[in-house]
């Protein structure tokens, strides 16, 4: 089988990467079979397996825990051998989901290279600080002008309020996570989970609400149907209900299999989190298929006027930069990760934070203070309120002005006289 592996690698070039790496993972399963054929095991036992990391575990008694050596690279990061990573071999006679990797610390010498990229990290969780924070801001406000002004409250911007209480909801509980020390998250309590499992709710509804935003445009741009004709409680069931579902099977795939740690983040050998994720990059998928037909519309239009062709691409591309943020598929850029071998990492990092984190604020902008029907609408306000503060400026002015000429002039006589 090896042999077959590595005839068909030498095979095409473009294969050559995926193979290599098929083929060591081979060769280390490979060996690790070998080592277990070493230990002689009886009564209740685990089986010898190897983790993702690619550390082997051989066979091993029930209730014990097993120690082996840290891994010598990962990551591109060179590890003392020396220091151990446990893992426990469970009294049924199956490991343990969790491995304990703590112990396992970096050599001196690339201790510059984490430095480094500690650094790194402390100026991208600014950044999202600064990012969630402007971004809350700028979405209350966005809401609160959705609230007051009654008048243009249609359909689309009825979604556009709705996408913004997301926002302003995922953010809310973005920074109360960001609360939960580590303690917490050892202990697992149980509000902890339930904020995790709020905040992917939040999350999850979020994404749910770009889909909507993008199923009206496709369906009022593309499918040329009448706006008129769509229903108000179909978008909300979308936006609200479906991911109800989906977080149920994820706490229910949580709470039996990665029942640790709050539910924040992943468990070695378990990907509950796939439940979430998987629609989420599903809307995505599907938001950027109607991102492609709309701008094709838009162009197929922009050419059958008299614009000249400089600006049927500025404006394609104008579409396209206000449409990137409301349908979310700036998050379609960050399926795949660089990995942290080189500088380009530390840009994925960045970009990343920043489009993320200031998303919100950018929905904001577009949609609500550079929307045309909502500062019409702003405007005729504050010019009623204006005109509404001008005449009880004036009623109160004449009522302090003495209306009888008369009686007052009879009055100051009187006291003349006296």
């Amino acid at each position: 089988m090896l042999l077959h592996s590595a005839i068909f690698c030498t095979l095409s070039l473009n294969v050559a990467l995926p193979c290599i790496a098929s083929l060591l993972t081979s060769l280390l399963e490979r060996y690790c079979e070998i080592l277990s054929s070493l230990y002689n095991v009886t009564g209740v036992y685990c089986n010898s397996t190897m983790d993702e990391i690619g550390t082997c575990w051989p066979p091993s008694t029930a209730g014990q825990l097993v120690a082996r050596p840290c891994p010598e690279f990962f990551n591109g990061v060179k590890y003392n051998t020396t220091r151990s990573v446990f893992r426990e071999c469970g009294e049924n006679g199956t490991w343990a989901s969790r491995i304990n990797y703590s112990h396992c610390e970096p050599l001196l010498m690339e201790q510059k290279s984490f430095e480094v990229y500690e650094v790194h990290y402390r100026i991208v969780l600014i950044i999202n600080y600064l990012g969630h924070s402007i971004s809350t801001a700028v979405l209350i406000v966005a809401f609160v002008v959705f609230l007051c002004l009654r008048s243009i409250r249609c359909l689309r911007n009825v979604i556009h309020w709705n996408l913004i209480t997301t926002f302003i909801l995922r953010n809310t509980l973005w920074f109360l996570m960001q609360m939960i020390d580590e303690e917490i998250h050892e202990r697992n309590e149980p509000w902890c989970r339930l904020v995790t499992t709020i905040y992917n709710y939040f999350v999850v509804t979020n994404f749910f609400w770009m889909f909507v935003e993008g199923c009206y445009l496709h369906t009022a741009i593309v499918m040329t149907y009448s706006t008129d004709k769509m229903r108000k409680w179909k978008f909300l069931f979308i936006g609200w209900c479906i991911p109800c579902p989906i977080i149920v099977a994820w706490v229910i795939g949580k709470l039996y299999y990665e029942n640790e740690e709050c539910w924040f983040g992943e468990v070695v050998g378990h990907r509950m989190d796939y439940i979430i994720q998987g629609p989420v990059v599903l809307v995505l998928l599907v938001n950027f298929i109607f991102l492609f037909n709309i701008v094709r519309i838009l162009m197929t239009k922009l050419r059958a006027s008299t614009t000249s062709e400089t600006m049927q691409y500025r404006k394609a591309v104008k579409a396209i930069l206000v449409l990137l943020p409301l349908l979310g598929i700036t998050y379609i850029l960050f399926f795949i990760d660089p990995g942290k071998d080189d500088i380009s990492y530390v840009a994925f990092l960045y970009f990343n934070s920043f489009l993320q984190s200031f998303q919100g604020f950018f929905v904001s902008v577009f949609y609500c203070f550079l929307n045309g029907e909502v500062r019409t609408a702003a405007r005729k306000r504050w010019h009623r309120w204006q005109d509404n503060h001008m005449l009880r400026v004036r009623v109160a002015r004449a009522m302090s002005i003495p209306t009888s000429p008369t009686r007052v002039s009879f009055q100051s006589i009187k006291q003349t006289g006296v």
